[in-house]
């Protein structure tokens, strides 16, 4: 039995594939950022690497307040 609100809860959940989109990078900078630890936070399930859209959100925040601090 689903709980009412999962349909919510996935739609936040982006593919790496997604989440390249999103950001408008090429999935191997995605991966690349990833294997570094530089990247969005994301997480595996199973075999797949997803990314909260809240989290992307938060990274390009950061990216964003770091250049503007070093100007």
């Amino acid at each position: 039995m689903m709980p009412n609100n999962a349909p919510e809860a996935t739609s936040n959940l982006l593919t790496l594939t997604e989440a390249a989109v999103f950001l408008r990078t090429p999935v191997a900078t995605l991966r690349y950022w990833r294997h570094l630890g530089i990247g969005p936070d994301g997480f595996r399930l199973g075999r797949r690497v997803l990314y909260r859209r809240e989290d992307l959100d938060r990274w390009v925040a950061e990216q964003r307040e770091a250049q503007s601090t070093r100007r």
